[in-house]
């Protein structure tokens, strides 16, 4: 092993879990005696059929001991916590001072019920965001209630549905354009939301022909749904050709906005003549992403739309910021309330602290470091990309196949990820399912790594590489320096053993 790469293995603390740690009468914290004149009679406030007949099953430990232990865990997870390149969507650093901001009581401490001028900071701010995203697309109003992209997709075909009924046109208009290559979101959302899907092949370029789509649109088109550039990389440059036709044919037009970071401050969606875009606001704009946690997929779109979005929307009226309830023709709720609240703040923080001129440098600084990737990895012995045919740079991700990996050694992707994680940095991620690209990576540096950073996982993935053709059991068997070697997946299938309770846990193990 080359000397230059990390030297890492996780902890392993042989411990139980936390509910069987603790001896009774333990104690973390006491809380204080309440005082006579406002202490009550709990029981009294709830009804019979609600009160516990036994005490919850809780763990009583210390606080030092609840810390030791969660300490321990978190030794004996890797989680992203190393050089992440994870891509198909940006993922990037998230600012710890944001997390101290949206902690503040002035936002967790509020309902979304209060009347709004106890609400005047939060919905200044979310106003003021919405400016800003309007700004960066051209789109007229933005709506942040969907809970991710395919939420964002899904009020879209909502919003097409609403749109075309309005005109008298929903039941001809019955079809939704989409490419192979976009996101799976698109349509999926659009076939729940009643319309049937036409998908369009590749042409020789690495997208779809004009020609193509010309073929597929008629008066049944209610829309087109796609992403650009997509997850290979491709961009498309016909695009404001590809809206004009459909426009021509009374179809509106939707731009998975997923990959924004390398043309953030580039490209406009509106000026390209799209009707309606989504921005991923837990990625591309450095929100956390919990894997369908705190996400907001923002939707914008052109006056024409607006009266069909999600309510409520945030006004500024004579310096007074009120909610907008809309009337019959919005499409109602797709999330509670305003959405996620806490991912706007935290990206309203981020864009005012890289203010225009920084968000222009972090998109240069995603295409450099894609290409400086792409040049690094296609050296690496069984490495290609997609499309290899195509020589031209491409923006802020490029998808790879270990194809000839897999054929020269027997070694797969999913056995590539179990060894680079020994090395200490995160196991890179593969593409949407189902598989367009045989055995895939699809690393993306965004403006977050170093070079260095962006080095250190290269060369692991060369070092395993060779390993691979060379020493493929190491491979095959990895990881070898985490607290838990490969997890033998039978078990999620079998509800007689997997437990998401405590109670259930302690009953199946006792019957076992």
């Amino acid at each position: 092993m080359s000397p230059s790469l990390p030297r890492y293995r996780s902890a392993d603390w042989d411990e139980p879990v936390v509910l069987e740690l603790g001896r009774p009468g333990r104690r973390g914290i006491y809380a204080p005696q309440v005082e006579d004149d406002v202490a009550a009679d709990v029981d009294a406030l709830l009804p019979p059929g609600v009160r516990r007949t036994t005490p919850p099953a809780l763990p009583e430990l210390s606080e030092f001991e609840v810390q030791r232990h969660y300490n321990h865990l978190s030794q004996m997870t890797l989680g992203m916590m190393g050089i992440n390149l994870f891509g198909t969507c940006t993922m990037k650093y998230n600012p710890r001072v944001n997390e101290r901001v949206v902690a503040r009581p002035e936002l967790a401490e509020v309902h979304p019920q209060q009347d709004p001028s106890t609400l005047q900071g939060i919905l200044e701010i979310v106003h003021a965001f919405e400016g800003i995203l309007q700004e960066l697309s051209g789109m007229d109003r933005f709506v942040f209630q969907p809970g991710g992209g395919a939420d964002a997709a899904y009020t879209h075909a909502c919003i097409t549905r609403a749109y075309h009924a309005s005109r008298g046109e929903l039941a001809r208009r019955t079809e939704v354009i989409t490419t192979i290559q976009t996101h799976p979101c698109s349509p999926a959302t659009a076939a729940a939301a009643g319309f049937d899907v036409v998908t369009l092949p590749l042409g020789p370029d690495g997208y779809p022909t004009l020609e193509s789509l010309k073929a597929a649109v008629s008066d049944r088109t209610a829309a087109l749904m796609v992403g650009n550039p997509d997850d290979m990389g491709v961009y498309n440059p016909e695009m404001k050709e590809w809206v004009r036709i459909v426009h021509e044919a009374g179809g509106l037009c939707f731009y998975d906005h997923a990959n924004f970071n390398g043309v953030m401050s580039r490209i406009r969606a509106r000026e390209l003549g799209f009707d309606a875009c989504m921005y991923m606001l837990h990625k591309t704009f450095a929100g956390p992403k919990g894997g369908g946690g705190p996400a907001v997929g923002a939707y914008g779109c052109q006056p024409e739309l607006v009266p069909f979005l999600p309510r409520p929307l945030v006004d500024l009226h004579d310096g007074v910021y009120g909610l907008d309830e809309g009337d019959e023709r919005s499409i109602g709720r797709v999330r509670e309330y305003w959405g996620n609240v806490p991912v706007v703040v935290k990206a309203y923080s981020w864009v005012r602290a890289l203010g225009a001129e920084g968000i222009r440098q972090a998109a240069d600084l995603s295409v450099i470091a894609n290409n400086y990737m792409e040049t690094r990895l296609l050296q690496i012995r069984g490495v290609s990309k997609s499309h290899p045919h195509l020589t031209q740079h491409r923006l802020e991700m490029t998808r790879y196949s270990l194809e000839q990996v897999h054929a020269d050694t027997g070694i797969d992707v999913h056995d590539i990820q179990n060894r680079m994680v020994d090395f200490g940095v995160d196991a890179p991620w593969l593409a949407h399912e189902p598989w367009l690209i045989p055995e895939p990576i699809t690393p993306e540096a965004g403006e977050t790594w170093s070079k260095e950073d962006i080095d250190t996982w290269i060369d692991v993935l060369a070092e395993v590489v060779r390993e691979a053709y060379e020493d493929p059991e190491t491979v095959r068997t990895a990881p070898h320096n985490h607290a838990i070697a490969q997890v033998q997946a039978g078990g999620v299938d079998d509800p007689e053993r997997w437990a998401t309770t405590w109670r259930a846990h302690v009953r199946k193990r006792a019957s076992a």
